[in-house]
C-alpha cells in the first residue's frame, strides 16, 4: 500500500512540474521510437554458441523471412529524426548565442554518452577476459554489438550541425524541401539496382547516407515551421505507402528493413527508397495522429514513462545491447540456453527470446541507473580524464571494427 501511495505520489508530481507548453505528442513520438530500438534489436537479434564457448551473432530474419513485415513496425527511425527535426527547429529558434554555440552545445549532448559506454566497455574488454576469462570471439561480439546502434549518433550529429541550413530550405520551399533529397536516394538507388549496377562503383550506396536520413529531419523542421499541415500530412501517408508497396512488388526491394546476414542487398546501410517511403507513411500518420496522442499523454499514468525514458534516451540508445549482452554472455558457461545462447532459428527460439525480454528491460533498467549520469556535463572531469576517456573509446571502437 505505502509503495502504490508514494508511486501515485510521484507520477502526480511529475505530471503538476510539467509546463503547460510542453509538447506532449512530440515527447511521446520520441519515446515511442526510442523504445522500437532496443525491442527491436532483442527480438531479431541472436547468438550461437561455438565449441570453445565463444558468442556469435545471428538474426531470427535468416531463418524467419516472414518476420520481415515485423521490422515496418519496429524501424521507426523515421520518427526518430522526424521528431528530432521538429524540436531542433524549436531549440534553434530560441537560442540565446551564436550557430557555432547552439551547435556545439547540441553536439555535446549527443557525444558525452557515446564516449562514456565505449570508454567503460574498453576497460571491461581486458576485466572480462583476464578475469572472467570471456573467450576472445564473445568480446568481439559484444564490441560489434555495442558499437553497433552508434552509427546513428554520428549520422544525427552531422545532420543536427546542417540544421541551420534545413531552417532556411524551410522558408524558402516549405513542405517541398525534403523532395530534392528524396529526389537524390531515387537517382542513386537507380544507378545501383539499375541496367547500369555492374558499372557502379561500390561506394556509391554511402551517397544516400546522409539524405536518406536527413528527408525525415527535414520534414520535421518543415512541421516546426508550420509548413507541414494536415493536407501535407496526408499527401505523406498515401504517397509513402503507394511508394512503398510498388518497390517491394514491382522493383523487388527487400522487404526487410534492418540487414539481413548472407543477402546481396540491405534496406538500411545505407538506406535505400524504401526507407523514405515508410519514413514518409511514419511521419503523416505521426503528424495526423498528433492531437490525439497530446490528449491520450494528458493521463499521469501514461506521461510519466515517456517522460522517464526521454530524459534517458541517449542512456538507452547506447546501453540497451549491454543489457541483452548481461544475460548473455553468464548464460555461454551453461551451454546452449533456449532464446540466449541457441541459434535463432525455430518458433521456439522467438518464444523463449519473448520470454527473456523482460529480463533485458530490468537489465537495462539497472545499468541505466549507473550510466544516466554520463548524460550530464562532465564539470568535475577535468582534461586529462576527458582524453583518457577519448583514447578508451577509440581503441574499443578499434577493436570492434577490427574484429
Amino acid at each position: 500500500m505505502k509503495t502504490s501511495t508514494k508511486l501515485a505520489k510521484l507520477t502526480a508530481k511529475i505530471d503538476d512540474r510539467t509546463p503547460a507548453h510542453r509538447d506532449r505528442a512530440i515527447d511521446g513520438l520520441r519515446a515511442l521510437a526510442l523504445l522500437a530500438v532496443p525491442t527491436g534489436h532483442w527480438l531479431l537479434g541472436g547468438f550461437t554458441l561455438d565449441t570453445g564457448g565463444g558468442l556469435h551473432n545471428a538474426s531470427s530474419l535468416s531463418t524467419f523471412g516472414s518476420l520481415a513485415p515485423a521490422s515496418w513496425i519496429l524501424q521507426m527511425l523515421g520518427i526518430f529524426f522526424l521528431v528530432g527535426g521538429y524540436s531542433s527547429y524549436l531549440s534553434f529558434q530560441r537560442r540565446k548565442g551564436s550557430t557555432r554555440q547552439w551547435t556545439a552545445g547540441r553536439l555535446r549532448r549527443l557525444g558525452r554518452p557515446v564516449l562514456g559506454v565505449t570508454a567503460v566497455w574498453a576497460l571491461l574488454l581486458p576485466t572480462l577476459h583476464y578475469g572472467l576469462g570471456v573467450p576472445t570471439a564473445t568480446l568481439h561480439t559484444a564490441s560489434t554489438l555495442v558499437v553497433q546502434p552508434l552509427w546513428f549518433v554520428g549520422v544525427y550529429a552531422v545532420i543536427t550541425a546542417l540544421t541551420p541550413y534545413c531552417v532556411r530550405a524551410s522558408q524558402r520551399l516549405g513542405f517541398w524541401a525534403a523532395a530534392p533529397l528524396l529526389g537524390s536516394v531515387a537517382v542513386v538507388d537507380f544507378l545501383r539496382y539499375g541496367p547500369y549496377a555492374d558499372a557502379m562503383p561500390s561506394w556509391l550506396s554511402l551517397l544516400n547516407l546522409l539524405p536518406g536520413w536527413m528527408f525525415a529531419y527535414q520534414l520535421g523542421v518543415s512541421w516546426a515551421d508550420k509548413r507541414l499541415g494536415r493536407r501535407e500530412a496526408w499527401l505523406l501517408l498515401a504517397g509513402g505507402a503507394a511508394l512503398f508497396a510498388a518497390l517491394l512488388l514491382v522493383f523487388h526491394y527487400p522487404a526487410s528493413m534492418v540487414g539481413v546476414p548472407g543477402e546481396s542487398r540491405t534496406n538500411s546501410h545505407p538506406p535505400s527508397l524504401l526507407v523514405l517511403a515508410l519514413a514518409a507513411v511514419q511521419s503523416g500518420a505521426a503528424i495526423l495522429l498528433r492531437d490525439r496522442l497530446a490528449r491520450l499523454l494528458r493521463r499521469p499514468a501514461l506521461w510519466v514513462p515517456v517522460v522517464i525514458v526521454n530524459l534517458s534516451a541517449m542512456t538507452i540508445l547506447c546501453w540497451h545491447q549491454t543489457a541483452m549482452l548481461a544475460a548473455a554472455v553468464p548464460a555461454s558457461y551453461f551451454g546452449e540456453i533456449p532464446g540466449l545462447t541457441t541459434a535463432p532459428d525455430t518458433v521456439g527460439w522467438i518464444l523463449a527470446r519473448l520470454a527473456w525480454m523482460p529480463l533485458f528491460a530490468g537489465l537495462l533498467v539497472a545499468i541505466a541507473k549507473l550510466a544516466r549520469p554520463l548524460e550530464d556535463p562532465w564539470d568535475r572531469a577535468g582534461t586529462i580524464r576527458r582524453a583518457a576517456a577519448g583514447v578508451l573509446a577509440a581503441g574499443f571502437v578499434y577493436f570492434a571494427l577490427a574484429a
